[in-house]
């Protein structure tokens, strides 16, 4: 097979059939994927038959046509890259309309846990069910809870320790 010019028209595209699995090998691993190794080849032969009409000088057949179908290979992987960037996958689509608020069933556990826990803190003697509430509803520190309950800080750690104790307990026997 000479990879020289020839004067006749069909040279080109002669070489291009010659060449083809070659073409389908080398544009499947520069591409990943068969699809676009296909329409690699399929654009290379759109533009090669064009190339023909124009009757352009060619001195090596084989390395022109690699050059070519190479050239669009690039082109349709920036071009699938560029639409992947732009697309949003299944799960970013489910996510963006699904319905944050909670199930009827994650409702009705909620509302039994709540009623569970103010039970349990019903339970609890005034001061440590007041520190607890101070410290996880309020967010105030142990010393301002210490100077609004009249004691020191570490009575309030204690008081903790009771209800998230007590409270601890009372969730393990109800479950």
């Amino acid at each position: 097979m000479t990879t020289q010019s020839t004067d006749s028209p069909g040279a080109l595209m002669s070489v291009y059939l010659q060449q083809l699995k070659y073409l389908r090998d080398m544009l499947k691993k520069r591409t990943s994927s068969h699809e676009l190794a296909e329409d690699a080849l399929q654009e290379t032969w759109l533009r090669l038959s064009k190339i023909e009409t124009h009757a352009y000088e060619v001195h090596d057949h084989r390395a022109f046509i690699t050059r070519v179908a190479n050239n669009i290979a690039i082109d349709l992987l920036r071009k699938e890259r560029r639409h992947h960037l732009a697309c949003l996958s299944d799960e970013e689509i489910l996510q963006a309309v699904a319905d944050a608020a909670p199930t009827p069933e994650t409702y009705a556990i909620d509302r039994d846990h709540l009623r569970q826990l103010v039970y349990a803190l019903l339970q609890l003697p005034p001061k440590p069910r007041t520190a607890l509430l101070l410290a996880r509803c309020d967010l105030l520190t142990h010393h301002e809870i210490a100077r609004r309950l009249d004691v020191s800080e570490s009575m309030v750690a204690r008081y903790l320790a009771q209800a998230l104790r007590h409270c601890r307990d009372h969730f393990r026997t109800i479950s």
